[in-house]
């Protein structure tokens, strides 16, 4: 059923360019936007990896390497995807909790973290296409739980869609909705096109320093300080700016590709949301408050992706939860376990085809 295993196993696979490249990691959280988690400041993985301190074998041929981070052991596995900008430094809050139970493997998008950036767009079948390889190279055994914050919220839709005999459950962790630009309020879209046309100045702050001068590529959120050199040594990288630019545009052909995802059947879904009465401080209220209707109703629209599925608000929460409130999103997950672990043993659960 699983052991508390402190000890890690980090896999960095060599894959071939599968489909494009990728995103990009940063901090400044804003909220659940149109269709990211926020604008942050960019970390990279232009430093030596941390992960050498953590056991990391990192192969590199002529492909491009994925950095997989995987601790504990157990089944169903559960497989961390971050939200945009962000790598797997971000569920410093999570994954050592639920390695007590059973075996968690968090990763790097291309682009992020530890993993290479990639040619070409990189749209939700592409990434999901990557995972799914990452994985199948890594041994992960299946079925296992995927599980995905903000955007993420598309990747797992695709992966279900293509892969759905991997999947043992899907988390959704405030998770992004198909399309979801096309119902926010509109003063919210116009603010995440400012943004994007900012990008290019922000690269270039970044590259002469600005940030660093600041102070803000120093900067380790609370309850993550013994993350503190992994996070400090992965910040303040101007190519990955490009990167979370090439995630923002492929984003409404991510959200095309997705739409239709679905339903799976019966396959266990958990939706775990922020509280819609906590509101971004840096938005207009009116604009906040009109996007947590909409968000709302798009969260409890995501039940309908199985005939077995639950929601949990997670109050006091804004859109990260995993740093918020990481009690309830650890609890809900250890009980989301518990149960597939009781279907599976009792031979009525039947894995997706």
């Amino acid at each position: 059923m699983g052991h508390t295993v402190p000890e890690a196993l980090v896999l960095t696979t060599d894959l071939p360019p599968v489909f494009g490249p990728r995103v990009t990691r940063h901090r400044a959280r804003r909220g659940p936007g149109p269709g990211s988690a926020g604008i942050h400041l960019p970390s990279g993985h232009g430093a030596r990896a941390p992960g050498r301190d953590r056991g990391e074998d990192r192969g590199r041929g002529q492909g491009c390497a994925s950095h997989l981070y995987c601790t504990g052991e157990g089944e169903p596995a559960i497989v961390l995807d971050a939200g945009l900008g962000d790598d797997s430094l971000i569920w410093g809050k999570i994954q050592p909790q639920l390695s007590k139970s059973t075996k968690v493997c968090s990763y790097d998008r291309a682009g992020f973290g530890w993993s290479d950036a990639r040619p070409g767009r990189q749209d939700a079948d592409a990434i999901s296409a990557q995972l799914h390889q990452l994985l199948s190279v890594a041994g992960v055994h299946k079925p296992f739980v995927l599980m995905g914050h903000s955007i993420a919220g598309l990747y797992l839709r695709s992966y279900a869609a293509h892969y759905p005999s991997d999947l043992a459950g899907l988390v959704f962790v405030d998770g992004a909705t198909p399309l979801q630009d096309d119902r926010v309020p509109k003063t919210l879209v116009k603010i995440q096109e400012e943004q994007r046309a900012d990008m290019p100045w922000l690269r270039f702050l970044i590259t002469v320093g600005w940030y660093r001068l600041q102070g803000d590529c120093t900067a380790v959120p609370p309850g993550l300080e013994a993350y503190a050199a992994w996070i400090k040594a992965d910040s303040c990288v101007p190519s990955q700016i490009g990167v979370m630019e090439n995630e923002l545009d492929a984003g409404r052909r991510s959200g095309e590709q997705t739409l239709h995802a679905g339903p799976f059947g019966s396959l266990p879904v958990l939706v775990l949301s922020r509280d819609p009465s906590v509101l971004p401080s840096n938005w207009p209220p009116d604009v906040a408050r009109g996007n947590a209707v909409v968000w709302n109703i798009m969260q409890d629209e995501a039940l309908q992706l199985s005939t077995d599925s639950r929601r949990v608000i997670a109050k006091g929460s804004d859109h990260s939860l995993h740093l918020d409130r990481p009690d309830v999103v650890n609890a809900e997950v250890e009980r989301f376990l518990t149960k597939l672990r009781a279907t599976q043993a009792s031979g009525t659960w039947t894995p997706a085809r």
